[in-house]
């Protein structure tokens, strides 16, 4: 199903597309690795990795980023399209390069993506055999790779979001299974500039919800006939709603995902959300007087970001035209934490520019 396509397409129909597409090249990083993970060599797995395996995983991820984030115009587009919206509308364009090379919490990805290797380590010494400590790094290293890729394109979706004006904000969905800090988000609506939390493996996406076209909105939610669990292992993924996904689980299931406590007070009659606290990202960073998560990834003199501010700094002046003295203080910042700090969209938007995010 393309996403590209949206005449003959519902909004669901092209979010389910779009989870589809962005699945599908977090799948094929991932067998990538797998297949280079086996290339290392047992005896010597730093020198291996440093050497032959670590750069290519590298790549292979950094690739699959900036892939899953060239997903996003057209998914945005056609749900625009969908809505009622311009088929082409006039917004700024996401970079699928600025939301490659670097890890969702901000650091650096080749030292997250090498953190399988310390684990087989830690496995062999504590005295597991070669072959079950190298599963267990490849694990590791398999839902590090799957997260990042998914993450760059969520990412890029919702900076893409925040980009078109006729779309007011997103509805998070959640697929089955999930955990239940998602399940309680699946179906809400949120601003434009609120940040989309996660954890490791989450594959909850957002539908756009245009200001054109909210006919199947209510505030704050989806209809829910439109999300309701897949029943049984046919078809696709299915959208879920909290109440119906809770009631569609077995006992045994509710209390491993919501703990058995918080599974019994749901079943007594408790709100799943007043069980289900969901917790925020850490801070990383000290910038415009407040903690914010940043990366460092463009940051370097030969990086994107740092020649874009020096070139910032030679336009106003602040250093010579050749740019020698310039000394760059302002950290990369994550777009979520952009969305924290704008005060209105036009600012946001220039943030997003500035910070690599958007053209």
């Amino acid at each position: 199903m393309s996403v590209s396509s949206p005449e003959s397409l519902t909004t669901t129909q092209l979010a389910e597309a779009y989870y589809a597409a962005l699945a599908g090249v977090s799948r094929r990083a991932a067998d990538r690795v797998q297949a280079l993970w086996r290339e290392l060599d047992r005896r010597n797995l730093t020198g291996s990795w440093d050497q032959l395996v670590g750069p290519r995983v590298l790549e292979t991820v950094t690739a699959g980023q900036a892939a899953a984030a060239a997903l996003a115009d057209p998914y945005l587009d056609a749900a625009v399209a969908a809505g009622g919206g311009p088929a082409a509308e006039a917004a700024p364009r996401v970079r699928p390069g600025g939301y490659a090379g670097y890890a969702a919490d901000g650091r650096a990805l080749d030292s997250l993506l090498y953190l399988p290797v310390i684990t087989t380590k830690q496995a062999v010494a504590a005295g597991a055999d070669d072959v079950e400590a190298m599963m267990r790094g490849l694990n590791q290293l398999l839902r590090i790779a799957a997260s990042e890729v998914t993450n760059a394109g969520r990412t890029a979706a919702g900076a893409g979001i925040a980009g078109r004006r006729t779309i007011s904000g997103y509805i998070r969905v959640a697929t089955a299974p999930c955990c239940a800090r998602c399940a309680i988000l699946s179906g809400k609506e949120f601003g434009w500039n609120a940040g989309f939390q996660r954890h490791p493996r989450c594959d909850c996406i957002h539908v756009p919800a245009t200001l054109i076209a909210r006919s199947s909105l209510r505030r704050g939610s989806l209809d829910r006939s439109e999300f309701a669990p897949t029943v049984g292992r046919g078809g696709p993924r299915g959208f879920v709603d909290p109440d119906v996904y809770f009631r569609s689980l077995s006992r045994r299931e509710q209390d491993r995902i919501f703990t058995a406590a918080g599974a019994r007070a749901i079943r007594d009659g408790a709100a799943i959300t007043s069980v289900v606290n969901a917790r925020r990202g850490m801070t990383t960073a000290t910038a415009y007087r407040r903690q914010l998560r940043a990366t460092r990834e463009g940051v370097t003199r030969r990086g994107a970001y740092y020649r874009s501010e020096r070139a910032r700094a030679i336009a106003r002046g602040q250093v010579p035209a050749s740019g020698r003295g310039f000394q760059l203080r302002s950290p990369r910042l994550l777009p979520e934490e952009i969305y924290k700090l704008a005060e209105s969209r036009d600012e946001a938007i220039a943030m997003l520019r500035r910070f690599g995010y958007l053209d």
